[in-house]
C-alpha cells in the first residue's frame, strides 16, 4: 500500500477547492492529459470523470468514479485502469497550523494491478505520488498567492484548465 505525505502551504479550504473542481484533475494527477464529465456533479458520491493518459502515440481511455467524500476533509476515488484493473486512491487533508497536511493512500482493488503488486511497482506509485503532490502543492499555492493579491472574495483561476472552470 503507497501512502505518501505533502505539507501543502495553502489553507485546507484551498486545496479541497483544487480537489473539488473536476476540470483541474489533469493540472494535478500524473499521467492524465485530458478530463471529461461523464456522471454527476465532482466530488459527490458517485460522480465520474473519464481521463485520457497519453503514452507518445498510444492513447488510453479510462474514468475515476468518487466512492466516498467527506466536503473538505477526504475524498476516495477508485481509477479504473482497463486490463491492469482498478485502484482505490484516498486524499485526506488536516488543518497543519494555516497550512494543510495532504495524505495519500494508494491500493489496488480489482484485476492485474493487485496480482501484480509487488516492490518494484510500489516504488513506482510512490514516485508518481511524490510528482502529483508536488503538482497538487503547485496549484494550491498559486491559488492561494491569486487568493492574497485579490483581497477578500474568490480568487480567479488562472492555470491550465482555466477556460473551463
Amino acid at each position: 500500500m503507497a501512502v505518501r505525505h505533502r505539507l501543502i502551504k495553502a489553507a485546507p479550504g484551498t486545496v479541497w477547492n483544487v480537489l473539488a473542481d473536476g476540470t483541474r484533475y489533469g493540472e494535478w494527477v500524473v499521467g492524465t492529459s485530458s478530463t471529461t464529465p461523464v456522471r454527476g456533479q465532482w466530488p459527490a458520491l458517485g460522480a465520474t470523470l473519464e481521463f485520457q493518459v497519453r503514452l507518445g502515440p498510444v492513447s488510453l481511455t479510462d474514468q475515476t468514479v468518487v466512492r466516498h467524500c467527506v466536503e473538505g476533509s477526504l475524498l476516495e476515488l477508485e481509477a479504473k485502469a482497463g486490463f491492469l484493473g482498478t485502484a482505490r486512491i484516498a486524499l485526506e487533508l488536516r488543518p497543519w497550523g494555516e497550512h494543510c497536511l495532504v495524505i495519500v493512500d494508494e491500493h489496488p482493488l480489482q484485476g492485474a494491478g493487485g496480482l501484480l503488486h509487488n516492490v518494484g511497482v510500489e516504488a513506482l506509485i510512490q514516485l508518481r505520488h511524490r510528482a502529483m503532490l508536488v503538482r497538487l502543492a503547485r496549484c494550491c499555492e498559486q491559488d492561494a498567492q491569486a487568493r492574497d493579491r485579490a483581497g477578500p472574495g474568490p480568487a480567479p483561476h488562472t492555470g491550465p484548465g482555466a477556460a473551463h472552470a
